[in-house]
This record gives structure tokens, sequence and C-alpha cells, in this order.
């Protein structure tokens, strides 16, 4: 990974602690900050033993019959009942430009809408926008990925179980409870959600 207190390295960092590892010591994880070093290449050649892995690597490896999944977040418990990624903005953009920042929330849960109604359609963009060249696999991964629960999940249970895991982990200094009170605002996200009917 680029950098401990990456965030892949925060959100691997939680895992294995999740279930007893620990992360600092259990772990020797490698640093590159070489845009040429590929985890995933790596990992095929066994010069290290797990890595984060983003579709399509998942689906690569796999036709290359190498390693096995250890978690799915999308799919193992509790991880796949939480968001994975939150959209965070800039205090001072957010107070300044309101009407910019609930257009921005509208079209990333629409385009999750598209994903979870029209995989296919999805898939297809995908690659024609040259994020990947093989529409099996995005169409693979946009049909595993729970693209509709933004209208289930809870957004604060999602910060406050990331943040507590962090928390005990001791990379994050402040207290769950303090980061809702200070870092969180779901005016704009619940005004999506009612405009949207969730």
């Amino acid at each position: 990974m680029q950098g401990l207190g990456s965030s892949p390295h925060v959100f691997l960092a939680a895992t294995p602690a999740h279930v007893g590892l620990d992360p600092i010591k259990d772990i020797h994880w490698i640093i590159s900050t070489d845009p040429s070093v590929k985890p995933m290449e790596l990992f095929a050649e066994r010069k290290i033993d797990a890595f984060l892995g983003f579709p399509p690597e998942p689906q690569e490896l796999r036709a290359r019959n190498i390693g096995q999944v250890i978690v799915n977040s999308s799919v193992d418990r509790p991880w796949s009942q939480y968001f994975c990624c939150t959209l965070a903005g800039n205090k001072e953009f957010v107070a300044r430009y309101p009407a910019a920042t609930k257009r921005v929330i509208r079209a990333i849960l629409k385009a999750a809408d598209l994903c979870a109604s029209a995989p296919e359609q999805a898939a297809r963009l995908i690659v024609d926008g040259g994020f990947t060249e093989r529409y099996e696999y995005a169409l693979q991964t946009l049909s595993e990925n729970p693209y509709g629960a933004w209208r289930e999940f809870d957004a604060e249970d999602s910060i406050r179980f990331y943040a507590l895991r962090l928390h005990e982990l001791g990379m994050i200094k402040s207290s769950p409870k303090r980061i809702l009170a200070d870092g969180t605002d779901w005016r704009f996200l619940d005004e999506v959600k009612r405009e949207l009917k969730a």
C-alpha cells in the first residue's frame, strides 16, 4: 500500500483486528509509493501473502486460478451490513454551496440506483468509459454489490461502526460520539432520500 494511515491501510487494519489479530504486531505491511508496483502481480508472484483487491483484480486472479478471497466486504458480515464508503465534503464548501452539494449527492445516489436496477447498462457504460476492458467482470461486480442498499443502510450507524473499530485500534483519537457530533451532517442525504422516495 501507499503508506501507513492511508485509506487502504486503515480499512485493512480494521478487518483482522475484528477477528483478534493485532495489525501492528501480527501483520508485516509492505509500503510502496512507486506507481509501477502492482500488488496483484506481487501476490501472483508470491512475493506478498495478501493484498486489498478491487474489481477487476479479484476476477482476474480467479480466472488465473490464483489465491482465494479472505474477506469480501460486500457479502461477509459484519462489513456487509454497513456502508463501505461515505461521501465527505469540505465544511466551507458545503456551507457555501448547499445546492451543489445536494446535486452531487443526488447524482451519486441515482447512479447507485442505475447500477442496482440496470447492471447490464451500467457495466456497458463502465467499459465504454474505459474504466475496465472486461464487460463480464464489470457486470459481475455490479450484480454482486448491493448498490440499492443505500436506501436501507443507516449512514450514522456505519460511521459509528468504523469509528469504533479505528478508535479501539488507536488509529483515531476522537470517540465515535465526537466524530458523529462534530463531523457529520445528514440534512442533504435525508432531503435527497425523501426526493427519491427512499
